[in-house]
């Protein structure tokens, strides 16, 4: 059964929306949202994607704004979520979810999300029940379908789907920089839905604005194929492209985005072979600008006494300096905290060489996690 309804894959993501005072993440404006909106439904898209900290808090109640109070309900799907830092009990649990449908607007979500599931959230998710609870608003028709969100690694989300079988999705940050992290690991958790017969919603395609913004040497390749695709293009279409994504968010922040993704998604074409060699050399040129030239081979981590998990930690500081001029929230620091719960952190390094003795490309590597740790753990 196809949960999604064979809708069209882009969904508009209300977690970056356009701001009257860019320094307030809660000045909404409201009515450059509208006009977004009307654009985005006009053109066949009918999946919105919120939840409790978007927008500085303002998100969910921008939703009635915007959409729930200017068209019919049967128009559009809107999936929410519930976060973990929200409650902390059972009563807490339940007053989250009659808020949500005060303040959005709507009698039932199409979508219901547990908010960030990792190893750091799972058990408080599992104390309060939030499985079977969701089972139970799904069962009164207050939830259409039920998934979770996830930022951790492969293993974990084998973890959670073997444990919890009536999980309808998952939403995974999923690009072509993060498709052969081991930091992220966007590929081997998208693999994991697979074996578990989940399909996959994609967050991030775009990497904040990474991939709309890539080397000179990158963009390049892109435009001597098609000049009149747009850089994000590509990045949203790879998304698109894996056989299991029923949906990709793009947070669209202007009118720009919206006009440009609804136009290559309104006819989506997946990625020939030769677009995917393409991206495949672009994801190249973008990992050789990075600030720690580490080939995630791993030689280094099995002689390490405190199993520090060196390459996935190094993936994640190289995105982030990528990212380092952006405002909003990025996901690499939550995905340090939870690495740092099973391996040994950058700074308990002791400097012992062994790791240093066998790296193909002979890395400073002790000097590299002394950086590391400081920008993570600072």
């Amino acid at each position: 059964m196809d949960i999604f309804n064979q809708a069209k894959k882009l969904g508009f993501g209300l977690m970056r929306l356009p701001l009257l005072d860019p320094a307030d993440d809660g000045s909404i404006d409201l009515e450059l949202t509208k006009k977004m909106v009307d654009v985005y439904m006009e053109r066949g898209f009918t999946y919105f994607d919120t939840a409790i900290m978007y927008c500085g808090m303002k998100s969910q109640s921008a939703v009635k704004d915007v959409l729930t109070s200017r068209y019919p309900r049967e128009s559009f799907t809107l999936a929410t979520k519930l976060h973990a830092d929200f409650f902390n009990s059972i009563e807490g649990r339940d007053r989250i979810f009659e808020e949500q449908l005060e303040s959005t607007g709507v009698d039932y979500f199409d979508y219901y999300l547990i908010h960030d599931v990792g190893s750091d959230r799972y058990d408080k998710y599992l104390k309060f029940n939030c499985f079977e609870w969701l089972k139970e608003k799904k069962a009164q028709g207050l939830v259409k379908h039920f998934g979770f969100s996830f930022h951790d690694n492969a293993e974990m989300l084998e973890k959670i789907l073997s444990e919890q079988p009536d999980v309808e999705f998952v939403q995974l940050q999923l690009n072509y920089l993060d498709w052969e992290s081991e930091g992220v690991q966007s590929r081997k958790c998208y693999e994991v839905c697979e074996k578990y017969g989940k399909p996959v919603v994609v967050m991030e395609p775009v990497r904040g604005g990474t991939l709309a913004n890539v080397p000179k040497d990158a963009e390049k390749l892109f435009l001597d194929y098609n000049p009149d695709a747009s850089v994000a293009s590509w990045a949203i279409r790879f998304a698109a492209s894996q056989p299991n994504v029923k949906m990709v968010l793009s947070g669209m922040s202007n009118m720009e985005q919206m006009e440009d993704n609804t136009g290559f998604m309104s006819d989506f074409k997946p990625l020939n072979e030769e677009e995917l060699a393409i991206v495949k050399e672009a994801e190249k040129i973008i990992h050789d600008s990075l600030a720690i030239p580490c080939t995630g081979c791993s030689y280094c981590t099995e002689g390490c006494p405190m199993k520090i998990a060196i390459p996935r930690y190094f993936a994640l500081y190289n995105v982030d300096m990528l990212e380092k001029d952006m405002d909003a929230w990025r996901p690499q620091g939550t995905y340090y905290e939870r690495l740092a719960q099973v391996f040994g952190r950058p700074s308990e390094c002791i400097a012992c060489g062994k790791c240093e003795g066998i790296c193909p490309q002979h890395l400073p590597i002790i000097e590299d996690l002394k950086i590391v740790a400081n920008h993570f753990e600072k």
